[in-house]
């Protein structure tokens, strides 16, 4: 298993940015995909970006053209950023990191964002 911290969550207004920052620690070696997902009230949780080990990103459909997810790798930890520009309203959800290998997927205990008018 692996734990996640996440930070950079927040209030921004539409039309503005934010930085997401996931760090994995525990058994890094075993990830083979990381990244970051979001459920807004209502919905179904849905993929925002992904990247696997050998550095391929997935974007989702409704962020895919204002995100850029990056990674950074250290002796112990794995860092995921997740960069949010151009902000909506309908942006506004709870965001959480996963970090998912052939025998686990662990989740953070997400971050808000809200994007206001």
């Amino acid at each position: 298993q692996v734990q996640l911290v996440e930070s950079g969550g927040g209030l921004v207004q539409a039309g503005g940015s934010l930085r997401l920052s996931c760090s994995a620690s525990g058994s890094i070696g075993a990830i083979t995909a990381m990244g970051w997902f979001r459920q807004a009230p209502g919905k179904e949780r849905e993929l925002v970006a992904s990247m696997t080990r050998d550095g391929n990103t997935h974007y989702g459909v409704s962020l895919k053209d204002r995100v850029t997810l990056s990674r950074d790798n250290a002796a112990n930890t794995i860092t995921v950023y997740l960069q949010m520009n151009n902000l909506k309203l309908e942006d506004t959800a709870v965001y959480y990191c996963n970090a998912a290998s052939a025998i686990f997927a662990s989740w953070g205990q997400g971050t808000q964002v809200t994007v206001s008018s």
